[in-house]
């Protein structure tokens, strides 16, 4: 790695007045922790986030904002006072060794299983069958018929999103994030093949991302400006219940450009393959440089990437800062190894989303 590449990435960088020491972000990951009936964290969590504080900004791992957006075993949520406590925990341990945190926000969607739901059929915007598999405490299982969600639950849910950005900012946090992407209910509304109805919140593209601005709009009421990030995968594509692939690109184009009018922290773009595309189609799209057309905030660039590439999409300036996931996993002082050049510690994949301190705080730093 060339001198200027590392310096690039290592270059601090002004977020609306919160100062981050570099341009690299800890992307948000669902570790699987909260092993607890509360669905809350604790002093496991609160060493893990505070091991890798060097980063420029931690997003934390995604949580859910009521008790029907819960969709995967032992991921913590926003929603109670045990859980705000939890994170308060987690917060501290990361602000004392002088590490900015935001809270992510999510909802399962269509995407749990009454397994997590206390028996409960999952909700979505319609009653269509994603046919993915769920992990619950049965194994995996396959998705099932869910419920369409009234558009009094609509609002309900909204308010629930209010509240979980709330409870971020007692918890200690320095902004939220409104997670859009895969599981998420927020992307189901989005999605022609999930989306089909016929009121105020299906139909046109403004109708489909009636919800997600309901969400924001209600978020923003509590964060005010320069503290609110949205995580979107311009490229996911659900299928429907005629085994048929959805194109919701030309939604995610009007979303992007309508936060243009809103007093985001950024917009974080996710560039991952989906389910049976061409690899060389992959490499040869440019989601960063085509979004960077249409969305004029702060862009934060998300997409597996080596230390190189990234550096290059910031030296072209289509980004202004890298989220990493996987290589945080292994690497809690990554900001160090990118500064020396060093080696990086490969991670264990058995260990991703279950366990407890093993593949979770034993990683050897450079130290």
């Amino acid at each position: 790695m060339s001198e200027k590449s590392v310096n690039k990435l290592l270059e601090p960088f002004d977020l609306h007045g919160l100062k981050l020491p570099n341009r690299v972000v800890m992307a948000s990951m669902t570790r699987g922790r909260a092993a607890n009936a509360d669905l809350a964290p604790g002093k496991l969590q609160a060493a893990y986030y505070a091991q890798r504080a060097s980063a420029g900004l931690i997003m934390a791992e995604g949580t859910w904002v009521n008790q029907m957006s819960v969709g995967f075993m032992n991921v913590p949520g926003l929603y109670t006072d045990k859980q705000v406590d939890g994170w308060r925990l987690v917060t501290d341990s990361v602000h004392k060794n002088d590490g900015r945190i935001f809270a992510q926000l999510g909802h399962a969607g269509v995407l749990s299983h009454p397994d997590h739901l206390n028996g409960l059929l999952p909700v979505g915007p319609s009653a269509v069958n994603p046919k993915k598999v769920v992990f619950t405490t049965q194994g995996p299982l396959d998705t099932i018929l869910p419920r369409e969600l009234s558009i009094q639950e609509i609002k309900e849910t909204v308010n629930d999103y209010k509240k979980a950005a709330a409870n971020a900012k007692l918890a200690g946090f320095d902004g939220v994030e409104i997670h859009v992407q895969n599981p998420s209910l927020i992307s189901q509304f989005l999605s022609d093949a999930l989306n089909k109805r016929t009121d105020e919140y299906g139909g046109t593209i403004p109708n489909k991302t009636r919800f997600f601005f309901e969400v924001l709009d209600s978020v923003v009421e509590v964060w005010g400006s320069g503290k609110i990030s949205v995580k979107i995968n311009p490229y996911l594509k659900y299928r429907t219940d005629k085994d048929e692939w959805d194109d919701s690109l030309p939604t995610y184009e009007y979303l992007a450009d309508r936060l243009n009018k809103y007093p985001l922290a950024f917009l974080q773009l996710l560039d991952w393959a989906e389910e049976g595309l061409d690899p060389k189609a992959h490499a040869n799209r440019n989601l960063f440089g085509d979004f960077r057309k249409i969305y004029k905030g702060v862009i934060v660039a998300n997409g597996g990437f080596t230390f190189e590439k990234a550096n290059a999409i910031l030296e072209k300036g289509d980004a202004d800062l890298i989220a990493f996931g996987v290589l945080y996993i292994a690497n809690p002082d990554l900001v160090e190894r990118i500064a020396g050049n060093a080696p990086l510690n490969a991670s264990q994949a058995e260990t991703y989303f279950t366990g407890a301190e093993g593949g979770y705080l034993d990683y050897p730093t450079l130290k």
